[in-house]
């Protein structure tokens, strides 16, 4: 009986207010999908920290032809080590043969992008040598001492591209981030004031119900449901909006990232995991505005 009447007044108090619900539903769900696209830039940015570990090193190809008559780095190869470990600014030489180049290639292609694994031959690549740099501050002096060695076929600093993706990241996480904000504190207004409005057009029916010994909680409880019910609808569309998002922009923006496997992808997985997570604290801050906006001004 109580569940059937709570259920009642949830829908009449909805239908009633159905304009400022709607606002309601609206508000929560931009909060929400600001917040959530703020959380997932965060949690792609740690997972791909141990990508960025090469920011202060240099990553040297040998010529193929040489890579193929020295494998073993005692010959041709050799004196190109000898040279790169003299070069100033450099801290350690480490050094990878055709083979283990190749992979390394694999390693870091075969789960986003197999068929380019596929076409790639093992000796397609040559040998290569990392380069770890004293100060990354450097590395424009040494990129140009570099280029005068003989029997370097490529020449890759990896800084630029990784602080171009650390800018768009954090980018983005800061603009999430403040829009939430202020679209919660939009979102918690509005649910005071539809809170407010609803007991006050229900006065009369709770000042009844009370009379006859009903208590607090149990007047107050469809109040505090339906605010529920919108921010779960509010949270529905923030997850929809949030896989809108991933398809039509941020996969886009990080198409360059995620080809040369600067960043982890953001799955879909990843939104779906998220999802709970943006529903109950929805539901939790909705519940709280509404409890505590009843407390505040609702007397009897």
């Amino acid at each position: 009986m109580a569940a059937r009447f709570i259920a009642s007044e949830v829908a009449q108090g909805l239908r009633r207010n159905l304009s400022m619900t709607l606002a309601m539903i609206i508000t929560t769900a931009v909060a929400l999908a600001m917040l959530g696209a703020g959380v997932l830039v965060v949690m792609t940015a740690s997972a791909s920290q141990v990508k960025y570990d090469y920011l202060n090193e240099f990553r040297v190809y040998v010529d193929r032809a040489i890579s193929l008559e020295d494998p073993d780095c005692t010959s041709a190869c050799g004196e190109i080590r000898d040279e790169l470990e003299a070069t100033a600014g450099v801290a350690s030489v480490e050094y990878k043969n055709p083979q283990e180049t190749y992979e390394e290639f694999v390693e870091l292609f075969a789960s986003t992008d197999p068929v380019l694994v596929e076409s790639t031959s093992p000796d397609a690549l040559g040998s290569r040598f990392t380069l770890t740099l004293d100060d990354p501050t450097r590395a424009e002096s040494v990129a140009e001492d570099l280029e005068g060695v003989a029997g370097i076929e490529v020449v890759q600093g990896q800084g630029e591209l990784v602080e171009r993706v650390f800018s768009v990241l954090d980018g983005i996480r800061n603009a999430a981030f403040a829009v939430a904000v202020v679209q919660l504190l939009a979102t918690v207004l509005l649910i005071a004031n539809m809170t407010q409005i609803a007991a006050f057009t229900r006065r009369t029916a709770l000042g009844i119900m009370r009379l006859v010994g009903a208590s607090r909680w149990y007047t107050e409880l469809p109040f505090v449901v339906e605010a529920v019910v919108a921010s779960v609808v509010g949270s529905l569309l923030a997850v929809g909006g949030l896989l809108g998002a991933k398809v039509v922009f941020l996969d886009r923006v990080l198409a360059e990232a995620y080809r040369a496997n600067l960043v982890e992808r953001i799955t879909t997985v990843d939104i779906l995991l998220l999802a709970p997570v943006l529903m109950v604290a929805g539901a939790v801050v909705s519940a709280l505005t509404a409890w505590a906006t009843l407390r505040i001004t609702v007397r009897q």
